[in-house]
């Protein structure tokens, strides 16, 4: 992908640097190359394929960090009865997210991007590399945190759920509409905290409904459990 070096400087996705000219105050919209994504839709294909060949489902899990996408999964797998999951846990540097849902029972993999700011197809495949999906019936793909980049890039999972908190305050679905495009379900997430924080929950609903007419909505308090199994149902698991 296309990275901002610097004022006015961009790197290309094969090392060759080149000046942008701006004006002051003006957005530079930056597209990323055509080709990167077409590469990375037939991997996405190709992952798919390996997941349906298995019988697995796939859940591409996105939001911005401390959103609480970890406590959703965590919440999640201990209240799986039959079904087994497997967990790709996506992070800058660390193995946090994917020891604690380690402990958790399911079988982990980290996937680390470095300096990316979202997990793509080609690292889905070497993490389901490194899988053994004969043992898995249920996958979760913990994306990177953050709410602009991960859109672009489809992995091959068959669901997408975007998880926001109310500590984002209440402007969070306006200012990143874009990733709540073809998701299935918005998770919002610390509602416990709503009225410290001055959000109006229904306000909150009513801006990702009109970004999504179709989409899901579920409230949830993962640090007591309050709506995980709504969240489930919502994604037949």
């Amino acid at each position: 992908m296309f990275k901002i070096m610097g004022a006015g400087i961009m790197k290309t996705k094969d090392d060759k640097v080149k000046v942008v000219q701006s004006i002051d105050g003006e957005l530079l919209n930056i597209e990323l190359s055509e080709d990167l994504l077409k590469r990375n839709e037939e991997l996405a294909q190709e992952n798919r394929k390996i997941l349906e060949e298995k019988n697995i489902l796939a859940i591409d899990i996105l939001g911005a960090i401390g959103s609480g996408k970890t406590s959703l999964i965590e919440n999640i797998l201990i209240r799986l009865k039959k079904k087994r999951a497997g967990v790709i846990a996506g992070d800058l540097t660390t193995t946090i997210d994917a020891e604690r849902i380690k402990s958790k029972g399911a079988q982990t993999v980290q996937a680390n991007t470095g300096k990316e700011c979202h997990l793509d197809a080609s690292l889905i495949r070497k993490a389901l590399s490194k899988l053994n999906l004969d043992t898995i019936d249920l996958l979760f793909i913990e994306n990177v945190g953050n709410l602009i980049c991960p859109r672009e890039f489809n992995l091959g999972a068959h669901k997408r759920v975007v998880v926001i908190s109310v500590t984002e305050g209440p402007y969070t679905i306006i200012k990143h509409p874009y990733i709540f495009q073809g998701v299935d379900a918005v998770v919002i997430n610390k509602v416990d905290l709503a009225d410290a924080m001055d959000i109006n929950l229904r306000g909150l609903e009513a801006d990702a409904l009109r970004v999504n007419s179709h989409i899901k909505i579920i409230e949830t308090n993962c640090r007591t459990g309050q709506g995980v199994k709504k969240v489930m149902d919502a994604l037949d698991i």
